[in-house]
């Protein structure tokens, strides 16, 4: 379950990102460790996030945080990169990683096959496309249960 405060701490992490030139890919907050743990995630669409990216993020978000008096007893904040192995979600991932090869797990077998690798083409209302040695795959929308990105060499 997300924690109450994740909508206000995006809101206000989303524009500080995109003046970094970073996509804040998203927000937890660890309540049960002492202190807490607000860990966000940023990306850098240009290039490989960098350790840099992670600190300029860091300490810009922590000074507005602390501004605003969100959170208003002690925690720890972690901005880090989510890497590259990792499951697609939203509209802006599918047409950033358009080209990236990916795994797209089905919830039952479709064409005989519930995992289908490929380059990742476009998702629509009804259906992931991917492309497998130059042939167009459908995998039916209602069918898949992960897209997630393969890991680079």
């Amino acid at each position: 379950m997300t924690h109450p405060l994740i909508p206000e701490i995006i809101e206000l992490a989303e524009p500080i990102a995109a003046t970094l030139g970073l996509d804040l890919v998203g927000a937890v907050f660890h309540t049960n460790h002492n202190p807490p743990v607000l860990r966000v995630d940023v990306r850098n669409l240009e290039q490989d996030t960098s350790l840099d990216d992670c600190e300029r993020m860091s300490r810009a978000l922590e000074t507005t945080l602390d501004a605003s008096h969100l959170i208003p007893d002690a925690y720890v904040l972690e901005v880090s990169s989510p890497g590259i192995s990792r499951s697609l979600t939203t509209d802006r991932e599918f047409t950033s990683f358009k080209g990236f090869s990916v795994v797209v797990t089905t919830i039952e077998p479709h064409d005989g096959h519930v995992n289908w690798t490929g380059q990742l083409i476009r998702r629509d209302e009804t259906a992931v496309y991917l492309s497998q040695k130059g042939r167009s795959i459908a995998v039916p929308r209602h069918l898949v249960s992960k897209v997630q990105l393969v890991e680079r060499d």
